[in-house]
């Protein structure tokens, strides 16, 4: 059989969501798949991202990531978006591109495809569970499968029990022994479901 084809797109303001999708492009290798990493298409001003130390720096350590295109989702078997929080929702570059996704969208595309998502926030109340539904959202336009984690595994819990992707509170504390098994898991899970359709 085939290998299940994953594409992952991120926007990443600091490096956290690049963070959790580095780690579900690992664990998809590792599994078998063939993964395309994309980054959406940084909307703010050079300037502004530039004034920003943090910011630049994480500018400047996606520069090789190509950015993500219609062609990266219809190629897919399978999809994990990851997109830090604003407000409660996603961010607006990762917005935008959701919007330009019509054309494929219409033709039938992106429905039966199984997909996964994942965020962070500044704090743990920060609207991480609301940041996923609204992403899920569009996702039930497209006619897509939503393989949330759930309670699946003890790495959700030990991550912070959020069932609907993992997520991550900024500067938490054990982010790599406690989120990066629950990204391992969540991304296993959703190529599980990817293969089994294929």
């Amino acid at each position: 059989m085939d290998k299940v084809k994953l594409t992952i797109v991120f926007y990443s303001m600091t490096g956290t969501n690049f963070q959790l999708a580095k780690w579900a492009q690992e664990a998809a290798l590792e599994a078998g798949a063939e993964v395309r990493l994309r980054k959406v298409k940084e909307l703010a001003p050079i300037e502004v991202v530039e004034s920003v130390p943090a910011w630049k720096a994480n500018y400047e350590a996606m520069a090789d990531i190509p950015e993500a295109t219609l062609d990266d989702l219809v190629w897919a078997d399978a999809f994990i978006f990851s997109t830090p929080t604003r407000y409660g929702n996603m961010a607006a570059q990762m917005r935008q591109f959701l919007d330009t996704t019509g054309p494929v969208w219409s033709q039938g595309h992106l429905s039966n495809k199984p997909m996964t998502a994942m965020t962070s926030a500044g704090n743990m109340h920060g609207g991480q569970e609301s940041t996923l539904l609204s992403l899920y959202n569009t996702m039930y336009h497209w006619g897509a499968y939503i393989i949330p984690p759930g309670y699946t595994d003890e790495s959700i819990s030990k991550a912070g029990g959020n069932p609907y992707g993992t997520s991550m509170t900024v500067g938490q504390d054990g982010v790599e022994e406690n989120v990066k098994p629950a990204v391992i898991h969540q991304t296993n899970r959703v190529l599980a479901v990817a293969k089994k359709l294929k």
